[in-house]
């Protein structure tokens, strides 16, 4: 079967599609024929070697995929059954979905919602599955449509993207940050009714901010994040849920002692299966017919290094679909 085999050479990741067999496959007891993978920014770390991500060679990335069930020791899951799986290490400490098979435990895995397949679920993918997983952390915050606006940074990669679409069905007032003025049209199209420029949020700022936003998704980290927590309003709530600018959070307690802000982190690797199939369920429910055309583009296993390298660039714009199989 036809796999991205990630290798390291004199200290270097290099990545190849090569031929594997099913004995290599490591231990699980679902087997899944993938037909449809995504790129997501953990993805184009991983496969360009920023960060310690893979954490043993040789590895077959891919932090996602949605496929059919191919043989199954696991009692929940049916040959041809319809599955999702993101997240729980694999394309890290696993092999994960830029192949054309894939062998996990059956605890990873979701069953297919109704009403979506799987490549709808792979424009989706982990991206989307985060983004909802901080719409409902906003939503559990007390953040409301009418609490006033809401912002999202790093609006036009994958979780900023589908975040902004979600938010805005849902009839939040969306504003977007974006480091690229060419996306505005993109992400006006998708709901954001005002975007602006990275550079406002990427430099220190003060320990107290104007009381700007309701609520805030933050991809970035770093002083982006400090600067949103600055501007939140009263009661407001953060979403964090990447490092895309950096790890560091360079604030102060003053927004969480003389505001009541509350900062939520999200994780979708260890998110527990219950969640999993609620922000499944409510994806589906949510997101319009035209966010799929507008927000995925298509590439083949072949083109995942170079399009990753464009990911860590950031010049590729909103989510990339893997069509896995020939």
């Amino acid at each position: 079967m036809r796999a991205l085999l990630l290798e390291q050479n004199e200290g270097k990741t290099v990545s190849s599609v090569s031929q594997i067999s099913h004995e290599q496959l490591p231990e699980g007891n679902v087997v899944v024929d993938v037909d449809w993978s995504s790129l997501n920014y953990k993805d184009a770390m991983a496969i360009t070697g920023t960060g310690k991500i893979i954490r043993h060679f040789p590895m077959v990335p891919g932090i996602d995929f949605a496929g059919r069930v191919s043989s199954s020791q696991d009692k929940r899951y049916s040959i041809g059954q319809q599955i999702v799986l993101s997240g729980w290490g694999v394309g890290e400490t696993h092999w994960g979905g830029l192949a054309e098979q894939a062998r996990v435990k059956g605890d990873w895995l979701v069953p297919l919602p109704e009403g979506l397949d799987a490549r709808h679920a792979m424009i989706i993918g982990t991206a989307g599955f985060t983004a909802m997983l901080c719409v409902m952390a906003l939503e559990e915050g007390g953040v409301l449509p009418d609490s006033g606006e809401v912002i999202v940074s790093g609006a036009s990669g994958g979780v900023g993207s589908t975040a902004i679409t979600l938010l805005a069905t849902l009839g939040y007032n969306v504003v977007a940050i974006s480091g690229r003025a060419s996306n505005t049209n993109y992400l006006t199209q998708l709901g954001a009714k005002r975007v602006l420029p990275r550079e406002e949020f990427s430099k220190e700022g003060r320990a107290l901010d104007k009381q700007l936003w309701a609520g805030a998704i933050d991809t970035v980290g770093d002083h982006t994040l400090a600067t949103l927590l600055s501007q939140t309003a009263y009661g407001g709530t953060v979403a964090a849920c990447g490092l895309a600018g950096g790890y560091q959070l360079p604030t102060t307690v003053m927004p969480f002692i003389l505001r009541n802000v509350r900062l939520q982190g999200v994780d979708s690797v260890m998110c527990p299966l219950h969640r999993r199939m609620d922000a499944w369920e409510r994806l589906v429910q949510t997101l319009p017919a035209s966010f799929y055309e507008q927000a995925a583009t298509e590439i083949s296993l072949e083109q995942v290094p170079e399009t990753a390298a464009g990911i860590m660039a950031n010049t590729v714009t909103g989510r990339t679909l893997v069509k896995v199989r020939l």
